[in-house]
């Protein structure tokens, strides 16, 4: 019985015989972006989508039709690319799981840093804790420009309100890279401290990420 040989597109060869490690990432965009009897014109492709959307970590923030829209790239494949992205962003956020305990700030930059730092928008999101501090959930409460009329305490603690959750950790991003607290920060985050007051639901911080840091609240004297 002869053994069937299995044949592989060039790339694939490198990535065998030396590791991923080894390839550009053009070459790696290349293999997921499919089987091309062409493997010139697959990497042609994969350069192209870096051309047009930046470096990796910008690429990877695209949305599946900005992908889509760059020449070549079929729906599949934009498929594809928009799938191994996301699936990127939730192994570098798997350290926060529920019943970990809430100890250090760190924790949260360590989670949310590689899922928010290239964010265009701002994204606010609350923590909620049980009464230990052991983490329960998130909840994402706006997109855009944090200001009081866009973070009502409402939308804040009805998810803390619903779950019984005895406490909550504050997050959001900050597009500049820059986690220093603004005015509008910190004004925000009061108004939150107060309405929590009411409700016997203790907010243990206010994280910001920035590209590469935070900035913690409650490290900062600000709670």
């Amino acid at each position: 019985m002869g053994v069937t040989a299995t044949t592989h597109a060039p790339g694939e060869e490198r990535l065998l015989l030396a590791g991923p490690d080894a390839l550009a990432d053009d070459e790696l965009l290349a293999i997921l972006l499919g089987r091309s009897a062409d493997d010139a014109a697959a990497r042609r492709r994969a350069q192209a989508l870096i051309a047009m959307h930046g470096p990796l970590r910008r690429l990877a923030t695209r949305s599946l039709q900005e992908i889509g829209r760059t020449a070549g790239v079929r729906p599949l494949q934009a498929v594809r690319l928009a799938a191994t992205f996301a699936l990127t962003r939730r192994l570098m956020g798997e350290r926060l799981r529920p019943g970990v305990l809430f100890t250090h700030p760190r924790q949260i930059f360590d989670h949310y840093h590689g899922p928010l730092r290239d964010r265009k928008k701002e994204i606010f999101l609350v923590v909620l804790l049980d009464a230990r501090h052991r983490i329960q959930r998130e909840e994402v409460v706006s997109e855009g420009s944090l200001t009081s009329s866009i973070v009502h305490p409402r939308e804040v603690f009805a998810p803390a309100v619903r779950e019984s959750a005895g406490a909550v950790v504050l997050v959001h991003n900050h597009p500049s890279g820059d986690p220093s607290p603004s005015e509008e920060d910190v004004a925000v985050t009061r108004r939150l401290v107060q309405a929590s007051e009411y409700l016997g639901i203790r907010v243990l911080d206010h994280v910001i990420v920035g590209d590469g840091s935070y900035a913690s609240f409650k490290e900062a004297g600000l709670l």
